[in-house]
């Protein structure tokens, strides 16, 4: 009997590979390495829309670190490599139904007032998408206040626990510009970065305008601009065509919802949630704590009169199980952000952005759709 059976027969030549075999393995290998890497290190973004103005541009493309916050595990782990919530070119859902609970891995650091965060966007738990946390869409903001910080605005500055936050240099906000009547330089308009400008009825000059503070300062030195105003939003004014939060979301109130008198440039105070933090519920705190509570802590809530049950039980506080954040786009005027949607639970999440690797600026000239001066650019 051979009692070597079981040791490898070195003689035996090894039957070699095909090519189909080899591309499948090497193709294989590529998607499980850059899924990993994409999951706990880092990601590729690219900035698609203005809200971020002038501090980060449509078309910059981004590193995103996982490493900085910790990596977030998926939640949704079966689904299409490389694509987000739906498969390219269709409706089609990529990914099943399977969910895992939420877990981050330990980070470098906690997120700080001042970082700008990727993150996923929370208003995609609602209709029509009701999309799982790590299937919503990834947008980029600043934060401006973090667990347990008391948060208010006035007249466009944000104030935390009582003391003026600094604005960013590069940030925007809209201005209102008034000339002697001529018409303004096309060529300044483009050495500014004047966006979104829009004439005021009955004028073809004076106009309303986004950009920076520094190029608002340079606009007032021309001699055919007689001002230049940051229009800002009239405190207890609501806007009732473009409300803020909570009335922006009035799904959670004791009887009839109450007029804050806030709008897009004075909001709040508001404390931002900390895990373990207690808040009272009452007809002025429901409102603006409700949705964090039902949608982003899964809890079933509902409202009998002036009871809210939680679970089946009355309650008359709520303790928090994670913590939140305040976002907001450097672009004020021209950024969705915590102001319409309220505060960003930490599983939501992505990463810390790090510098931009690439920029192309869509409306330029073939020769100058690379922005060289932003290649290989930290963010701040």
């Amino acid at each position: 009997m051979n009692w070597k059976f079981w040791k490898k027969d070195k003689t035996t030549p090894k039957k070699k590979k095909g090519a189909i075999r080899e591309w499948a393995d090497a193709i294989l290998f590529a998607v499980i390495a850059a899924t990993l890497i994409r999951t706990l290190f880092i990601e590729a973004y690219v900035i698609p829309s203005g809200s971020m103005e002038s501090s980060l541009l449509i078309g910059d493309y981004l590193f995103v670190s996982k490493v900085n916050y910790g990596a977030r595990m998926p939640i949704t782990p079966l689904a299409i490599p490389f694509t987000a919530h739906t498969i390219p070119f269709t409706e089609t859902k990529s990914y099943l139904d399977v969910k895992l609970p939420y877990y981050r891995l330990p980070g470098l650091s906690d997120i700080k007032k001042g970082d700008i965060v990727v993150f996923n966007l929370p208003m995609e738990a609602d209709s029509p998408y009701y999309r799982p946390v790590d299937r919503r869409e990834n947008i980029i903001k600043r934060c401006q206040g973090t667990p347990g910080d008391t948060l208010s605005l006035v007249n466009a500055q944000v104030y935390i626990n009582g003391k003026p936050e600094l604005a960013s240099v590069t940030g925007e906000m809209a201005y209102k510009v008034k000339t002697d009547g001529s018409t303004i330089n096309p060529e300044l308009i483009n050495e500014l970065h004047l966006t979104d400008i829009a004439y005021y009825e009955n004028s073809t000059t004076d106009f309303r305008t986004n950009t920076t503070i520094e190029s608002a300062n340079k606009l007032k030195s021309y001699s055919n601009i007689k001002s230049v105003t940051p229009d800002i939003a009239i405190k207890g004014v609501v806007d009732d065509f473009n409300p803020v939060y909570p009335l922006s979301h009035p799904d959670y109130k004791i009887g009839t919802m109450p007029r804050y008198g806030w709008n897009v440039d004075n909001f709040g105070p508001v404390i931002i949630p900390k895990k373990g933090w207690t808040v009272k519920l009452d007809s002025l705190n429901f409102p603006i704590y409700g949705r964090a509570i039902a949608v982003y802590e899964h809890n079933t809530v509902k409202v009998n009169g002036k009871d809210i049950f939680i679970n089946g039980k009355k309650a008359d506080t709520y303790t928090f199980k994670m913590n939140y954040y305040w976002m907001m786009g450097d672009n004020r005027h021209n950024s969705t952000d915590s102001r319409y949607w309220g505060f960003l639970p930490e599983d939501h999440v992505v990463g810390k952005a790090l510098f931009t690797w690439m920029s192309i600026d869509s409306t330029a000239s073939f020769a100058n759709k690379i922005r060289w001066s932003r290649l290989f650019r930290g963010i701040k």
